[in-house]
């Protein structure tokens, strides 16, 4: 049995219809929209395509560049390394040849100062030669130059070693050389004693006489009166010796020479 569709259902259907047609009639329009989107994506994904590859390219560029000033920096900075390297051996070099300057300059500073110690010594060793000196002997100080003093100094050796005739020489050369030297009164009584050792009495008396005479206050004055009294006694006369000791007692009774005058006189009455 045919059955009548209600309004309602037909209304239903109607709805349906009307749906697809919409449907159909905004087809087109979304197939359009999407491809639009589609080609907006594609620039833009181009637009960033070459967004990055210029980037990248200033990147590279500037890497590039950075990488040419490091290789300059680098260049300089060798040569830097190098030129101070070779400053450096300059330096020693030079530092060297300093050192072996002054190593040179040092020698021969001190060759220098030698030469100058020895004109030195041999300036003072001539002023001593030559420069009067104080001396002291037998009591009495005075100034004497160097070879006088050597000079009595080697009579006095001689006649310690039992020289006598060379001690006599030297004394006898002494006086002629230096007459009024302030050895003369010493000179006289030691070459009265040389000559004494000699036996050459005379010559004797006459250098102790001398001493007596020129220099009375001499410490050898009493003793040179005593050796004369000896030698008086020695040529046998008795009387001259007695009148020598009894000179020598009154002149220098507190002398030690005049104590053995006095045991003498006894030994000669």
């Amino acid at each position: 049995m045919n059955v009548m569709p209600t309004w309602s259902s037909m209304g239903l259907r109607c709805a349906r219809s009307a749906l697809w047609v919409g449907v159909a009639a905004l087809a087109p329009l979304s197939a359009h929209a999407g491809l639009f989107d589609d080609e907006e994506a594609r620039k833009a994904i181009l637009d960033l395509r070459q967004r990055i590859d210029q980037g990248a390219e200033q990147q590279r560029a500037r890497q590039i560049e950075q990488a040419a000033q490091i290789n300059e920096q680098s260049s300089q900075l060798k040569r830097s390394l190098l030129e101070l390297n070779n400053q450096l051996d300059q330096l020693r070099a030079d530092n060297a040849r300093l050192n072996g300057q002054n190593e040179q300059l040092a020698r021969e500073l001190a060759e220098v100062q030698r030469q100058i110690k020895d004109l030195k010594s041999g300036v003072e060793d001539r002023i001593q030669k030559i420069e009067p000196a104080k001396v002291s002997v037998d009591g009495k100080e005075f100034t004497a130059d160097p070879e006088e003093k050597r000079l009595y100094e080697d009579a006095l050796s001689a006649l310690r070693k039992g020289e006598f005739e060379r001690s006599a020489g030297l004394l006898n050369a002494f006086k002629k050389r230096y007459p009024s030297s302030g050895y003369t009164p010493s000179v006289l009584f030691w070459l009265g004693n040389s000559h004494y050792a000699l036996r050459q009495y005379k010559e004797s008396m006459m250098s102790f006489r001398a001493l007596v005479g020129g220099a009375p206050d001499h410490a050898k004055a009493p003793e040179a009166l005593l050796a004369i009294s000896n030698c008086l006694t020695e040529l046998k006369d008795n009387k001259s010796a007695r009148r020598t000791l009894e000179e020598l007692l009154k002149a220098y009774p507190k002398s030690e020479a005049a104590q053995a005058a006095k045991e003498r006189l006894v030994a000669l009455r």
